[in-house]
């Protein structure tokens, strides 16, 4: 693999990109990744973080934190992921293959290096701008409905932990408790990774014009969140829009179904426009 230089930030998480060639006569039995002072040559066996011999000694600070996105060592695949990063993981990475050469132990360590740069609390801003996913379907009064909330990044590390306000038209806020899913991972490929919350309830009027925010707090306190307003349909009003229209059109029985279907997918201000557009029979 080539030399990489990686940025990232305190509490989410790196993946490293790696593929490796052999002789076509190696077989390769164990993947060792270290982490040590760029001036070395090559680094040893006391600067090893990962490895996928269970029985190798790895630095106590990265334990349980590293892992191979590819597990089967025969697709010579390196890629490996960082998780809950610290400043201190800030440093030069090195990979290495053991395994057998002409039924002998062997072994090659890859001069090409991996740095990692992880910034601090100082550089939040820069990850704060990314705000979660908020999706809101068409609201209408009485009808259950679910929104979902996704946190921004493909690499956040462990799980963040996603909360749901609402703020009513006097201002009042407060924290939603009830009828929210656990944050749950909405993709099994760790590249492609995102959590995500749901919150469900049925809309009423009085939801309307109200706002709600959904707030993201990852590992090292760092938070994001966003805040849309609510616009409720209410049921009354469709039909009384349905019956309006149908009278100024002379509908038939079945115009008048198909006008309902058409209406009831309908956002509020259409209904409105609609009214508009029509003159009287």
């Amino acid at each position: 693999y080539n030399s990489l230089l990686l940025f990232t930030l305190a509490g989410l998480c790196v993946v490293i990109p790696c593929s490796f060639t052999t002789n076509y006569w190696f077989t390769s039995r164990d993947l060792v990744w270290y982490k040590c002072d760029p001036a070395k040559d090559k680094c040893d066996d006391s600067d090893i973080i990962f490895s996928t011999e269970r029985y190798t000694n790895i630095q106590s600070e990265f334990r349980g934190r590293v892992s191979l996105l590819e597990p089967d060592v025969r697709q010579k695949t390196c890629s490996f992921i960082i998780n809950d990063l610290k400043e201190s993981d800030s440093g030069s990475y090195q990979f290495r293959v053991n395994g057998e050469l002409s039924r002998r132990k062997d072994g090659f360590t890859y001069p090409s290096r991996a740095t990692v740069s992880v910034k601090g609390k100082k550089s939040y801003n820069i990850y704060t701008n990314q705000k979660p996913i908020l999706m809101i379907p068409l609201l209408t009064e009485g009808q259950q409905t679910t929104l979902t909330c996704t946190a921004p990044g493909l690499c956040s590390g462990s799980k963040p932990e996603i909360t749901w306000m609402w703020m009513g038209a006097g201002g009042n806020s407060s924290q939603i408790t009830e009828n929210i899913s656990d944050v749950r991972i909405e993709n099994t490929d760790v590249l492609a990774q995102r959590y995500s919350s749901t919150l469900t309830f049925n809309p009423s009027a009085e939801h309307h014009g109200t706002t709600v925010t959904c707030k993201v707090r990852f590992t090292g306190n760092v938070a994001t969140e966003e805040t849309v307003t609510l616009n409720v349909t209410r049921e009354w009003y469709k039909h009384y829009i349905i019956k309006t229209l149908a009278g100024r059109l002379s509908l038939t029985s079945e115009g008048f179904l198909n006008l309902k279907r058409l209406i009831r997918f309908l956002p509020i201000s259409d209904h409105v426009a609609s009214l508009k557009c029509c003159p009287q029979m």
